[in-house]
């Protein structure tokens, strides 16, 4: 564990405070400490509170390219993610208020052995391919067990997301009993967020997401033009945004579930070309490219052990899945019951730009150049922007 340089926060400045503050202040009780660069008792008087997150938005990658913006502006902290830095798990936890140590989502790709299959767990359906959770009749609410956030808050709640994942099976089992309200550009986001705020007749909780630069990120890298010029207008987009709600009582904090590194195609391992790896995996590498969680055959640990440390050691950090749970890098307290076959037996976390890949039959050669999941300042880090309106 003394190789990992940079850790998950779940006692006072991650993202899962963030959510005890969001919880206390809105009414309710969280079962985590609150939020130390923001107590609940600094926003619990807002009429309204808005959390707005930014996909892929991480507070070292703002720090370079923020200067004179409205959201280096509203700056106030730097939080942590949760492990692994990755949508499926962070998202999870600002949907549920707990971290990945109690939710169980640790990742992108999951073994779920209650189904006998690898899914990706965000669209549901088996890696290979195939349908998603309802139409394979699988209950959600029953494989995953959640409380959604909403539930855990005393006031009425909006959820402003993407039409085109608005009504999938994995944000539905989150919606609780809030409204849906469904966007498809920045500009209907904060125009969404703004119409939802002033129709509201009672204190309300607003959560809004935007993948867009995430995406950018995937396809063209952080550092790249397209990437700046995205922020660019999110950031005009939000200064509008707050003059827009003036006189409404609104806090609203923004935030992201991760950040990025880039990675060129140097950077990439594909496990075709170390077939006696390959051959000590039971199932497909699961979790992430830069945090792959490893099932071993029998009889095949050590010299699992011996190919790692004699071609990978520069480049992937070894450790036994365990050990990261009685590390406390998933969360605090009483695990999920699921949650160490949910991350194999070993776990490999890049300790430089390195990825690790497997390609299924019916997947792509891996392309991305924006990468997350590990545990770099880049990816780790994520900013909070408070303002009041």
């Amino acid at each position: 564990m003394d190789t990992i340089a940079h850790r998950p926060d779940y006692r006072g400045q991650g993202i899962v405070n963030l959510t005890a503050t969001l919880i206390n202040a809105r009414g309710g009780t969280a079962r985590v400490p609150e939020l130390h660069a923001l107590p609940a008792s600094a926003i619990a008087d807002a009429r309204h509170v808005l959390l707005l997150v930014l996909d892929g938005l991480g507070s070292r990658w703002l720090a370079r390219h923020s200067a004179g913006s409205a959201l280096a502006a509203h700056h106030v902290a730097e939080l942590t993610s949760v492990f692994p830095t990755t949508t499926a798990s962070a998202i999870t936890t600002f949907l549920t208020g707990d971290a990945p140590q109690q939710h169980a989502v640790t990742g992108w790709f999951m073994w779920f052995r209650e189904l006998g299959a690898v899914l990706s767990v965000l669209p549901g359906n088996p890696r290979y391919g195939g349908v998603g959770y309802a139409q394979a009749g699988v209950d959600l609410d029953k494989l995953l067990g959640h409380r959604p956030i909403v539930e855990r808050m005393r006031t009425q709640s909006v959820l402003v997301s993407p039409s085109y994942i608005a009504r999938s099976d994995f944000n539905l089992a989150h919606l609780g009993n809030a409204r849906l309200v469904t966007h498809k550009s920045p500009e209907q986001l904060f125009r969404a967020s703004a119409r939802a705020i002033r129709k509201a007749r009672e204190p309300s909780y607003l959560y809004a997401y935007w993948p867009g630069l995430d995406g950018i990120g995937h396809e063209h890298g952080m550092e790249s033009p397209q990437a700046v010029a995205h922020f660019r207008e999110l950031d005009e987009r939000f200064a509008a945004f707050l003059e827009s709600i003036a006189g409404t009582d609104t806090a609203v904090l923004v935030t992201a579930d991760h950040g990025h590194l880039d990675c060129g195609r140097e950077d990439v391992i594909d496990l075709a070309d170390h077939p006696d790896l390959a051959d000590c995996l039971r199932i497909p590498l699961c979790g992430e490219p830069r945090a792959a969680y490893c099932y071993l055959r029998p009889g095949r640990v050590e010299r699992f052990r011996a190919y790692w440390r004699d071609r990978l050691a520069d480049r992937f950090d070894l450790h036994s899945s365990q050990d990261l749970i009685d590390a406390g890098l998933f969360g605090t307290g009483a695990p999920h019951p699921r949650l160490l076959e949910r991350v194999g037996d070993m776990t490999l976390i890049s300790c430089g730009r390195a990825i690790i890949t497997e390609r299924l039959p019916t997947e792509r050669d891996f392309s991305q150049i924006g990468v997350h999941g590990g545990l770099s300042a880049d990816e780790l880090y994520v900013p909070l922007c408070v303002a009041r309106a």
